[in-house]
C-alpha cells in the first residue's frame, strides 16, 4: 500500500486528494513502518486544501464530505510518536492561515474539531511540540472575528462559560522561552480586539482576570532582575555588561508595549484591572518606596530604576486613571508606601542635612534630586517631570498642582474659565485662591481613590498648598541646577529644556535671587571661557562654540526631550565607554573645554530668554581680523589654509634643528611656528637642494597645546607636546571606534627638537610663545561680544555672527 503512494499522479488534483484520504482511512496503527507515509499524507493534504481554496472549491467540498478533520483526530489518537502530532499541528496551522474562504473557516471551527485539538493532552515535554502547538493557537486566533469567535466558545444564555483557545494559551504566558511568550501575547491580543462583549466579560471574570495581575507580577520580577543586574554590573563590570543591560531594558519595554496593546482594545474592565495591578503590585510597593533622600551613601540604583520605570509606564501605558493616580501619589511621603514594603533598595546617594524623606513629599524628593543629586538622579528626576509634562492623559489641574503646568496652558485655562463665566475674568487670572481651589478639588478625587481603593492611610503632605508655591519650587530647583558645576552639561541642557517649557515667553516668575544666581554663574563661565582662549584647544574653541550654540538652540526649542528614558540606566556606561583619559593630557583638557562651552552656551541662551529676546541662529562673535603685514605666515608664503605635508614654504623665518622619528635615524629639518587668525601650526620642513631658503613641509602639528619646554639638562633641546588634530567626541569620522568599545588611553605625542646652540633653541621657544599669543588674542577678540551680557543683548539684532563651519574641528593632521 505504501509503495502505491508514490505512483505518478497529478499532484494538485482532486484524484490525488481522494487517494490520500482513502489511504489515510486505512491506517489502523502507526509505527516506524508507516509513520513517514502518514506524515507525508498530512502534509500533502494541507497543501491540496490550500491550493483548492484558491483554485477549485470542490477540493474543500470533498474535505467536508469525507470529514477529513475527523480522520485527522483519529490518526492523532492512534499515534505513540511525537512526529505525527508535530506534522498534524503544522498541517492545521498551514490550512487555517492560508484559507481565504469564510465558508471553509466556519467549517474548520465548527463541530468542536478545533477545540478538541486545543484541549488534547499533548506531551509538551518535547519543546518542539509545544512550539508547534502555540503556533497552531496563534493561527486560529488570527481568524477570529465576531462571527467566528462564537464557534469556539460555549455559552449559557448570553454569557460565555468556556473558551479553550484563550484559557489554554494563557497557561503558557510566562513560559521561559520568549518565543512562546510572544506567540501567546499575539493570541490574547487577537482575542481582545474581536470586540465581543460576552467574551470581554469572560476574560475579565474570575478566575481569568488573574492573568492581568499575574502579568504585572511577572513584570515586577523582571524589574527586580534588572535591578540586580545593574547592581552586580556596577560592582563587577564585564565586557558584555552593556549588551546584557540593553537586552533586559528592551524586554522591559516590550512588556509595557504589550500592556499598551491590551489597553488599546478598549475593554474598560481590563483597563481597570491593569491599572490596579500596576499600582498595587508595582508602583506602590516597589517603585515609590525606592524614592527617598538618603544621607552619606554611594549608590541609589534602586531609585534610578524606579525613575526609569515610572517614565516608561507613563509614556507607554496610556490610561488616564493610571497617569493621574501616579501623579497624585507624588503628593505623599515615601513613608506612606514603605510601612509594608522597602522598594528595590535602601541605599541612597543624596546628602541632605536638614531633611529626610519622612517630611518630604515624593514631589519634593524629585526636586531634591534635581538640586542636590548626582548625574543619574538629576537625569532621572528631570525625565519624570518631563514625562509628566508631556503625558496627554494627565489632567491639567494635576500638572498645575505639581507646579509644572506650562505658562501658556495656564493662561489659556484661566482665559477659558473667564470666557464661560466661571467667576470674574480678572479674579480668575490674578487670584491664586480660586486657582488653588479648582486644582485641589480635582486632585482630591485621586487622593480619595488612593485612600479608599488602594488603602493608603497617610494624608498627602502638599494638600491645600497653592500651585504657585509648587511652581516656584520647581523653578527654584531648575535654576539651582543650571548653576551647578558638578553636573554634566548634557544633563544641564535637559534642565534648561524643562525650564523653557515652563516659562516659554518671559522671566515673570523669576525672583531676584534666581536672576542673580544665573548672572553670577554666567560671569564665572565667561571668565573660564577667556582662559580657554589661552588653552590647549584655543584653535577649536570658536568652532565648538558655534556648533554647540546651534545644538543647544535646537534642544531648547524642541517640543520633546532629547533623551529616551533608558538613558537613565545607560548613563554610567555612556560616561565610561570612551575609555580612560589620562589626567593632564590634551584630551582631558579638550573634554573640559567642551563641557565648559556647552554650559556657557546654555547660560547665555537662558539669559537672553529671561529678557524675552529671541535667540539668534548663531552666537554673536566678531568677524576675522586682518593679518599683520609682517606675520610669519605671509613671510613663509602660506595661504589661509596653512601648511600641509608637501607644501613649499620659505625658510626665512625657520630655524634649523634635528629630530629623530625612529631610533638611529636623525633628520635635519627646519622648524617653524605659524598662526593664521584662530588657527596655528608647528611645521617641520626639509630644505630643497636646488632652491635654497625654501623647503617642503614634511610634518605638521597643532600649535595650540604644544606646551614648549627647554630641557633642564640639555639647553639645546626643546620638548613639544603634540596633541591630536581633533577630539573623539567632536570628530566621529576620525575616531570610528570611540564609544563602541574600550579603547587604549588617549596619549599625546612628543617632539624633541635639537638645535645647534642655546640661543637658537630659545628663539624657537619664543617663536612658539609669540605665535600662540597671536592665536589666543584673536580668539579672545572675536569672542568679546559674547563675554559681556549687556553688550550681547544690545547686539542681538546685528549681523556680527560669522560662524565657523563645524568641519573645522580639525587642524591638518601630521
Amino acid at each position: 500500500m505504501w509503495n502505491s503512494f508514490w505512483r505518478s499522479r497529478d499532484r494538485f488534483s482532486l484524484d490525488q486528494l481522494r487517494y490520500l484520504t482513502e489511504q489515510l482511512t486505512k491506517v489502523q496503527i502507526i509505527n516506524e513502518v508507516n509513520k513517514d507515509f502518514v506524515i507525508e499524507a498530512l502534509r500533502s493534504i494541507a497543501e491540496l486544501i490550500t491550493y483548492g481554496d484558491q483554485h477549485d472549491p470542490s477540493f474543500f467540498e470533498f474535505f467536508m464530505e469525507k470529514q477529513v478533520m475527523g480522520e485527522f483526530l483519529r490518526v492523532l489518537k492512534l499515534t505513540r510518536t511525537v512526529s505525527v502530532p508535530l506534522q498534524l499541528l503544522q498541517t492545521l496551522s498551514i490550512m487555517v492561515q492560508n484559507l481565504k474562504s469564510e465558508h471553509a473557516i466556519y467549517y474548520m471551527f465548527s463541530n468542536e474539531y478545533i477545540n478538541y485539538l486545543i484541549t488534547y493532552p499533548f506531551d509538551f515535554r518535547n519543546e518542539e511540540l509545544l512550539s508547534y502547538y502555540i503556533s497552531f493557537l496563534r493561527a486560529i486566533s488570527g481568524k477570529l472575528n465576531k462571527n467566528t469567535v462564537s464557534l469556539l466558545v460555549k455559552t449559557c444564555g448570553d454569557e460565555v462559560v468556556s473558551f479553550p483557545l484563550y484559557v489554554e494559551a494563557i497557561r503558557y504566558a510566562f513560559h521561559e522561552e520568549s518565543m512562546v511568550r510572544t506567540a501567546v501575547r499575539a493570541v490574547t491580543l487577537n482575542v481582545y480586539h474581536v470586540g465581543d462583549d460576552s467574551v470581554n466579560r469572560y476574560i475579565a471574570s474570575t478566575p481569568h482576570k488573574d492573568y492581568f495581575s499575574n502579568l504585572v507580577s511577572f513584570f515586577r520580577k523582571q524589574s527586580m532582575d534588572l535591578n540586580k543586574l545593574l547592581s552586580d554590573t556596577q560592582l563587577n563590570p564585564g565586557p558584555d555588561s552593556m549588551s546584557a543591560i540593553i537586552a533586559a531594558v528592551d524586554e522591559i519595554e516590550d512588556n509595557l508595549y504589550y500592556f499598551s496593546d491590551v489597553v488599546s482594545a478598549g475593554i474598560p474592565d481590563v483597563g481597570r484591572l491593569i491599572t490596579d495591578g500596576i499600582m498595587m503590585i508595582l508602583i506602590f510597593p516597589l517603585l515609590l518606596p525606592s524614592l527617598r533622600v538618603m544621607p552619606n551613601n554611594d549608590m541609589q540604583d534602586g531609585a534610578s530604576l524606579s525613575l526609569y520605570l515610572l517614565c516608561c509606564i507613563l509614556r507607554i501605558v496610556k490610561i488616564k486613571d493610571l497617569a493621574n493616580t501616579v501623579a497624585a501619589a507624588l503628593f505623599y511621603p515615601s513613608e506612606a508606601f514603605t510601612k509594608s514594603y522597602r522598594g528595590f533598595h535602601s541605599d541612597g546617594v543624596l546628602v541632605q542635612n536638614d531633611c529626610t524623606s519622612s517630611n518630604l513629599s515624593l514631589r519634593e524628593v524629585l526636586l531634591a534630586y534635581v538640586s542636590k543629586g548626582n548625574d543619574i538622579l538629576v537625569l532621572g528626576s528631570l525625565s519624570v517631570l518631563a514625562t509628566l509634562l508631556q503625558t496627554k492623559e494627565l489632567d491639567e489641574s494635576m500638572l498645575d498642582g505639581l507646579g509644572i503646568l506650562p505658562q501658556r496652558k495656564q493662561h489659556k485655562k484661566l482665559l477659558l474659565q473667564a470666557l464661560v463665566g466661571e467667576g470674574s475674568g480678572e479674579e480668575q487670572l490674578f487670584s491664586s485662591n480660586s486657582s488653588r481651589d479648582a486644582v485641589g478639588n480635582d486632585i482630591n478625587v485621586y487622593h480619595k481613590k488612593i485612600k479608599e481603593q488602594y488603602g493608603v492611610s497617610f494624608l498627602p503632605l502638599d494638600a491645600g498648598i497653592s500651585p504657585h508655591i509648587h511652581r516656584f519650587q520647581v523653578i527654584d530647583a531648575l535654576v539651582s541646577l543650571s548653576c551647578r558645576s558638578n553636573i554634566s552639561a548634557e544633563i544641564l541642557w535637559d534642565g534648561g529644556w524643562l525650564l523653557r517649557q515652563l516659562l516659554p515667553y518671559s522671566v515673570s516668575e523669576f525672583n531676584s535671587d534666581h536672576l542673580e544666581l544665573l548672572k553670577v554663574s554666567y560671569k564665572n563661565y565667561a571668565s573660564a571661557l577667556v582662559e580657554e582662549a589661552k588653552g590647549s584647544w584655543s584653535d577649536l574653541l570658536i568652532s565648538v562654540l558655534c556648533d554647540e550654540w546651534r545644538k543647544c538652540k535646537r534642544a531648547m526649542e524642541s517640543s520633546s526631550p532629547r533623551k529616551e528614558p533608558n538613558s537613565i540606566l545607560l548613563l554610567p556606561w555612556k560616561i565610561s565607554s570612551g575609555g580612560p583619559i589620562p589626567e593632564g593630557s590634551s584630551f582631558d583638557a579638550g573634554k573640559r573645554m567642551h563641557e565648559l562651552v556647552k554650559v556657557f552656551v546654555l547660560l547665555h541662551q537662558l539669559q537672553i530668554f529671561t529678557l524675552g529676546r529671541a535667540l539668534s541662529e548663531q552666537p554673536l562673535i566678531f568677524p576675522p581680523g586682518d593679518l599683520p603685514a609682517n606675520c610669519r605666515a605671509r613671510g613663509s608664503g602660506l595661504d589661509v589654509s596653512g601648511p600641509k605635508a608637501g607644501t613649499e614654504v620659505s625658510l626665512g623665518n625657520a630655524l634649523p634643528c634635528r629630530i629623530a622619528f625612529e631610533r638611529g635615524k636623525e633628520l635635519h629639518v627646519y622648524f617653524l611656528a605659524i598662526s593664521l587668525g584662530i588657527s596655528g601650526w608647528l611645521a617641520l620642513a626639509e630644505e630643497l637642494p636646488l632652491k635654497k631658503s625654501h623647503g617642503v613641509v614634511r610634518s605638521v602639528a597643532p600649535l595650540a597645546g604644544c606646551n614648549p619646554r627647554i630641557d633642564d639638562n640639555h639647553a639645546t633641546w626643546l620638548h613639544l607636546r603634540i596633541r591630536a588634530s581633533s577630539l573623539p567626541f567632536l570628530d566621529p569620522v576620525q575616531f570610528k571606534d570611540y564609544g563602541k568599545k574600550k579603547t587604549k588611553a588617549s596619549v599625546d605625542g612628543r617632539w624633541t627638537l635639537a638645535f645647534r646652540d642655546e640661543e637658537t633653541c630659545k628663539s624657537a621657544f619664543l617663536m612658539i610663545v609669540e605665535e600662540n599669543n597671536f592665536l589666543s588674542n584673536e580668539v579672545h577678540r572675536r569672542l568679546k561680544p559674547l563675554l559681556n551680557l549687556e553688550t550681547a543683548i544690545d547686539l542681538s539684532g546685528s549681523s556680527l555672527c560669522f560662524p565657523e563651519d563645524s568641519s573645522s574641528y580639525r587642524t591638518h593632521p601630521n
